[in-house]
């Protein structure tokens, strides 16, 4: 069979390292516990949610004055916060307000307006109207992949998933978080006092970005929130789907998919196969490949100390070729058995006189 002439020329040609067993199994070698990314506890994820009473950078604020004794009538006006986290205030000028509450802003503000000599005793109050918010874009296992604005306050993983509808039953647990690219131009030494033309600035743009690989498991088990920044793009991959293969002495030789919702072991994908073609089978090759190696590993487990030790039945890997072997056991067993049968249908075709 095709399978067999395959199989000998992997474990002859020498594209393994060397046959082992479970007892010596390396770490590397292990495979990884299946985890249901929907099973997982996303709320852990939520990271620093900002009080909303705060005001943040971007926030739209509206400021009223009302002068006491002053020849200024009333003041009332939007005014957003800057990027350095201050608020140009007309009369007043710039005064720093990102990362106050309402209140402190309101005493900032009067202390401000006094001090300056523009108004005497006045009463400020600080509304505030906007919140700004992150664009985070969400890809990938996700029921509802597009772009979502979240409030600043709360621009964390948690957000972004149940804005995108949450992970889909295929989603893996290991994801990336991918940051802007932004545009960095060093300085040019000959040109410091002199305004760079738009050449020289094309020649020494250099995009900086940022990407981040978290795994969902680790980071909820931890309590590690994922804070999210203004055009962060949330990439959730799908589960390695590649099938197990289950060849040899099984009565249904086939590629079998891993479950999403928990692990796979030998006995289990030989009973899937519909078991044991011979009953002294015994010799299984489970042939795994490592990512980013080019040779195969070959695993030499046995049936029947898999059903007496949990050890030996090990957990299987996405892409694993699972190998029932002929031994001289089983074609001793096979010859002997058809031997048998031909010896009985003989027996039942001598004419009785």
């Amino acid at each position: 069979m095709p399978w067999l002439l395959a199989i000998a020329l992997l474990v002859g040609s020498g594209c393994y390292r060397r046959v082992i067993t479970p007892k010596h199994l390396p770490k590397d070698l292990v495979a990884p516990h299946v985890t249901n990314a929907k099973a997982i506890d996303l709320s852990r994820l939520s990271g620093f949610a900002s009080t909303k009473d705060f005001i943040e950078i971007g926030d739209v604020i509206e400021v009223t004055i009302v002068a006491g004794a002053s020849d200024q009538g009333p003041l009332s006006i939007p005014i957003r916060i800057n990027a350095d986290g201050t608020a140009l205030v007309p009369l007043l000028g710039s005064i720093p307000l990102a990362g106050m509450r309402v209140e402190q802003a309101e005493q900032i503000i009067r202390q401000q307006a006094m001090a300056g000599g523009v108004y005497v005793n006045p009463h400020v109050t600080v509304v505030l109207e906007t919140k700004d918010a992150n664009k985070v874009t969400v890809i990938g296992a996700v029921e509802n992949p597009g772009t979502y604005e979240l409030p600043r306050s709360s621009s964390n993983l948690l957000t972004a998933f149940v804005a995108a509808g949450g992970l889909t039953s295929n989603a893996a647990t290991n994801i990336e978080v991918r940051s802007p690219a932004k545009q960095h131009f060093p300085l040019n030494r000959q040109r410091q006092n002199r305004l760079a033309n738009y050449n020289d600035a094309n020649q020494h743009v250099q995009p900086v970005s940022r990407s981040v690989k978290i795994n969902l498991v680790t980071a909820s088990n931890a309590g590690r929130g994922v804070n999210l920044k203004d055009g962060d793009v949330v990439m959730v991959p799908e589960m390695d789907q590649n099938p197990v293969t289950v060849l040899g002495l099984v009565k249904k030789p086939a590629d079998y998919k891993l479950p999403s919702d928990r692990d796979l072991h030998v006995l289990d994908v030989i009973g899937m196969a519909g078991g044991l073609t011979s009953p002294v089978a015994d010799k299984i090759y489970v042939i795994r490949r490592i990512p980013g190696k080019p040779e195969a590993q070959v695993i030499k487990v046995s049936y029947h100390k898999a059903k007496r030790v949990r050890r030996e039945n090990i957990r299987l890997a996405s892409g694993d070729v699972v190998s029932v072997e002929r031994t001289p056991l089983t074609v001793a067993f096979d010859v002997f058995d058809r031997f048998v049968n031909f010896g009985v249908g003989a027996t039942t075709q001598v004419p009785m006189f």
